[in-house]
């Protein structure tokens, strides 16, 4: 995994970094789950069809210590993980299109109660999720390497960032 030197850059700004293939990606995400404060933020995932969204949050949720059979979310729009002392949703809002949806699932009550929130094509329902702490952006380059752009526009999701560099 190579990051994107940037000369002490301002807080806000986002972090860029190249995964050069799958171990990579598993790579951050088991830094990623390493940061005790993940237990109550609000990821988001962004990408085209086939970016690796699914894949970050498969190795993330493994991290996490998630046994069992992880799937996409993709019909369901939400599926339920539990690891150890840890609450996780996983939305994948890619058939999202109606907002009567959100409150007839309770999704309103989901993102009010503690626990790890992770969704993807988390623009088809933006008007109605809090801001993301962290925002991660996958561009596919060819078939193994890919182009990560984090944003952590909250406090929480700076403090995820830093907490990886440290």
């Amino acid at each position: 995994m190579v990051e994107t030197a940037t000369a002490e850059a301002p807080a806000n700004t986002p972090r860029v970094l190249t995964w050069h293939s799958e171990d990579d990606t598993a790579a951050f995400a088991r830094a990623l789950a390493a940061q005790p404060l993940l237990a109550n933020a609000f990821l988001t995932l962004h990408g085209d069809l086939g970016a690796g969204k699914t894949t970050l949050v498969r190795h993330l949720l493994r991290a996490l210590g998630v046994q069992g059979r992880i799937k996409s979310p993709t019909y369901a729009v939400v599926e339920p993980h539990e690891a150890p002392g840890l609450a996780i949703w996983h939305f994948d809002f890619y058939r999202f299109d109606d907002p009567r949806e959100w409150e007839d699932a309770g999704f309103r009550d989901i993102f009010a109660s503690p626990g790890l929130k992770l969704a993807e094509w988390p623009e088809k329902a933006a008007a109605l999720t809090p801001p993301a702490d962290l925002a991660i952006h996958i561009e596919a380059i060819d078939d193994t390497e890919r182009q990560v752009t984090l944003h952590a526009p909250t406090p929480l999701g700076r403090s995820l960032l830093q907490g990886m560099t440290a």
